[in-house]
């Protein structure tokens, strides 16, 4: 755990301007849906930091802000893995062929996106949703 969050200057600073961009829209979408505990801590080697989204000793997602980058993890087990397969038609070509190259673990597929051009904040909304309905009105 972190003794010290960084603010929002100093991740926008870290992250550039477009990726903090769409940290601040994930985040929103998670803060106005989920009733979830958000936990700081450090990246280790995929990010400078780590926020992860927890409830119940159970993982939302985690966020890892990179020096101009960030990154996203969505672990899908069984049941989320044949949400996806009956949803996949509604994500783009881009997530779609991401999920069919991660590897299959035995307790899931561990989706670690890199945000850029190609993965659009919706996507990964729409992945979080599949994780876990909205608890929130």
């Amino acid at each position: 755990m972190l003794e010290k969050i960084p603010s929002e200057e100093e991740l926008q600073q870290i992250m550039g301007k477009e990726k903090f961009k769409a940290w601040t829209e994930i985040n929103s979408f998670i803060e106005k849906n989920y009733n979830v505990e958000s936990m700081w801590d450090k990246g280790g080697k995929t990010g400078i930091y780590e926020l992860k989204y927890r409830r119940g000793g159970k993982t939302l997602c985690a966020l890892y802000p990179r020096e101009l980058g960030l990154k996203i993890l969505v672990i899908f087990g069984k049941v989320e893995r044949e949400k996806f397969e009956n949803s996949r038609q509604e994500f783009t070509q881009y997530i779609r062929d991401f999920y069919d190259n991660t590897h299959q673990y035995h307790d899931g597929k561990w989706l670690y996106l890199d945000y850029n051009r190609d993965l659009l904040v919706d996507d990964i909304k729409k992945l979080i949703l599949i994780k876990k309905k909205p608890n929130r009105k």
